[in-house]
């Protein structure tokens, strides 16, 4: 158990007013002096006593304006020994941007696949509170956007910004980006790596790594992959600015994505709509489930009470010694 202060920044403020108060009261403020007749005399006489109780008060108070100081910045607790319960998986989601994503599916509900890829992507990040996340997009080319992070605020919002044209989106390098899927999970000690593919094209070739290189590589570093084709049997619907809406029939490559999450030991889904969308994250988020117990040091407990104790307990000497000891001293 040790202490920290939440916001420790403001001692950036509050350590140089403290001082400049201090120098102010030992070498600038004027207390007032009082004269008295005889007063030498009986000095000399060694009739007097020198009285130290200023300088108490003094002390006292400043204690109590560094403590007030210290209140502010929210002291708190730190229990080091406690341990918590945490999902050991680290996941990527590698997300297909290329041309293909902007047709939608449903006539219900016309949001495009990226958009319902996007969305569903979210929600699935929120459900995952304590697993490190890092996010791969592929097109004609292959990006990663960020590496493993559990700042689930950051990737909502980098997966929100997430719209086709940000790479070339002339094609699908599908085994371009599961490989560097792959690369981010290679140095991970998680207990279960798994990457979440999601794709609606075919791959184009010729690739910079072709497919079964990128499932070799997902094989010897123990990554599981689960595969997201997303797209109806029947073909989507493409919003053209000349002809209206269209009727397309783009589909994915079945058989490949089986062999992928086959051979990696994850399994193959397909999303005929946002609706299946959904339930594939949430499948896919029920199982992967492995917990285990670890040492953290995140735990706090507020120290606010014990300060405020303190507080009144020097405030309280100080009216004792006023009252009782020093009464009527000025």
């Amino acid at each position: 158990m040790f202490l920290r202060l939440a916001y420790v920044s403001l001692a950036y403020v509050f350590v140089p007013i403290f001082f400049c108060v201090l120098i102010y009261r030992l070498y600038f403020y004027k207390s007032p002096v009082y004269t008295y007749p005889f007063v030498s005399e009986l000095s000399r006489e060694g009739l007097t006593k020198k009285s130290y109780h200023k300088n108490i008060f003094l002390l006292l108070r400043f204690i109590v304006l560094a403590s007030l100081m210290l209140l502010v910045m929210r002291p708190q607790f730190v229990d080091e020994t406690s341990h918590v319960n945490i999902e050991g998986v680290d996941i990527v989601l590698a997300i297909d941007v290329s041309d293909s994503m902007r047709i939608f599916d449903d006539l219900k509900d016309r949001r495009t696949r990226i958009e319902v890829a996007t969305q569903e992507a979210i929600r699935f990040i929120e459900k995952r509170v304590n697993d490190p996340i890092s996010i791969v997009i592929f097109a004609r080319d292959a990006l990663s956007r960020c590496p493993l992070t559990v700042d689930k605020r950051f990737l909502k919002e980098l997966v929100g910004s997430l719209k086709i044209g940000v790479i070339n989106h002339a094609g699908t390098f599908l085994g371009t980006g599961l490989a560097l899927a792959v690369n981010r999970l290679k140095d991970s000690k998680a207990k279960s790596k798994i990457i979440i593919l999601l794709t609606d094209g075919e791959p184009t070739p010729p690739e910079k790594i072709e497919p079964d290189a990128a499932i070799a590589l997902a094989k010897e570093f123990g990554v599981k992959v689960y595969t997201v084709g997303i797209g109806n049997k029947k073909g989507g619907y493409l919003h053209h600015p000349f002809g209206g809406l269209q009727r397309v029939g783009i589909n994915f490559n079945t058989k490949l994505l089986k062999k992928i999450a086959n051979e990696t030991g994850g399994t193959f889904f397909r999303a005929n709509n946002p609706k299946e969308m959904r339930a594939i994250y949430d499948t896919i988020d029920t199982l992967e489930k492995t917990e285990y117990e670890t040492d953290v040091f995140h735990n706090y407990y507020e120290a606010f009470a014990r300060f405020i104790w303190l507080l009144l307990l020097l405030l309280g000497i100080e009216l004792f010694l006023r009252l009782f000891v020093w009464r009527g001293v000025s």
